[in-house]
């Protein structure tokens, strides 16, 4: 069963209202919670590349991408967990993992699923609230650690 039903969030995922790439966030997180997350990507299955400045690279340790100098190539991590869907990661600050999706890729119920899975195998990896918030800062989703699973948040 779907942790959510497309009709019940059809109009929070339109990009015309919610806007075409949505921010989503692991907050409260470390140098430790980036590196993990390179290992999941790294050890996922799915289609991934690191660049710096657009620039092809090999993806270096988390320490290594947070502790760059302020002139330093701009780094993005790309993730592909399917072909015609891409999530990219903006590495800036240990703070926080960013990220964000165009939702042209997601709609309909299987766009939906996908994004419930990449949020809930990211959350449950590093034991933490995933959210999604449109381009005005509207929480849309959320993935629930507590829960285990994708809900709207109240």
């Amino acid at each position: 069963m779907p942790d959510l039903l497309w009709d019940d969030v059809r109009s929070s995922l339109d990009p015309a209202t919610a806007g075409e790439l949505p921010d989503l966030r692991v907050a409260d997180t470390s140098v430790a919670d980036w590196q993990a997350l390179f290992e999941l990507i790294r050890s996922s299955g799915w289609t991934w590349e690191y660049t710096e400045d657009e620039v092809p690279a090999d993806l270096p340790t988390a320490q290594a991408v947070l502790d760059r100098s302020e002139d330093a190539p701009m780094p993005a991590l790309e993730v592909r967990p399917v072909p015609d869907v891409l999530m990219v990661f903006r590495p800036w600050a240990a703070e926080s993992i960013d990220f964000d999706v165009d939702l042209r890729e997601l709609q309909g119920q299987r766009g939906l699923d996908l994004l419930c899975e990449f949020l809930g195998t990211i959350g449950r990896h590093l034991g933490k609230t995933v959210t999604m918030v449109t381009e005005d800062d509207r929480p849309v989703l959320a993935f629930d650690p507590a829960a285990d699973r994708v809900v709207v948040p109240a």
